[in-house]
């Protein structure tokens, strides 16, 4: 028999930050031969969504011209300082209508790779919520189906998803993923370890 067809899937790249740590745009700086930004794009190509959404706020302009944005829908957010909850409400407003599952992506965590959302998607079991168990925490990438796009909507601030996801534990899936959670690119010393990271691997 044949596996049963995927449901349209779309993604979604935060990168909307204000790099308020880093005084410049985290999107830009370099990463391998590309931008930081550009390399979680690459990543997120590779995953075949059917619609490729990305969130810029701070530096929007500037990540116009420097990042490779093929296939890529930008929204941008103006309200980014009000946290990443603005900037998937803003998403919400131009994801396709046929899309029945969401996935939610950091565009500054590099060390998410395309098996890392193959292992989500397949382990989440038609979960409405699913995220990553790495083998110290839980984290991105994050699956929502669409019954759950009205209140990712009405979230607030930085941490408005992860209310999410604790508010709905006994419906949520939590996929083994092999490794501690990525590093995230907040400061200098983050980046300095994800170059490393990328090094070494």
């Amino acid at each position: 028999m044949s596996p049963p067809p995927r449901p349209f899937t779309a993604g979604l790249v935060l990168a909307a930050g204000g790099s308020s740590r880093l005084g410049q745009p985290k999107q830009l700086l370099p990463y391998g031969s590309d931008t930081l930004l550009g390399y979680v794009l690459q990543t997120a190509r590779a995953c075949s969504f059917q619609q490729l959404l990305c969130v810029l706020g701070a530096g929007a302009e500037e990540v116009r011209t420097e990042v490779d944005l093929e296939g890529v829908q930008l929204v941008e957010n103006p309200d980014f300082g009000e946290g990443c909850s603005s900037s998937i409400a803003a998403a919400l407003e131009v994801i396709d209508t046929r899309c029945e599952l969401l996935v939610m992506m950091l565009g500054d965590q590099p060390g998410v790779r395309a098996d890392t959302v193959a292992a989500l998607l397949a382990g989440r079991r038609g979960a409405p919520l699913a995220a990553c168990a790495y083998s110290d925490a839980r984290g991105h990438p994050l699956a929502f189906v669409h019954s759950m796009f009205g209140e990712l909507a009405a979230l607030h601030g930085d941490k408005g998803v992860w209310r999410l996801l604790d508010r709905y534990a006994g419906a949520l899936v939590e996929v083994p993923i092999a490794g501690p959670v990525p590093r995230d690119v907040d400061t200098w010393e983050d980046y300095e370890a994800v170059l490393e990271e990328m090094a070494t691997a």
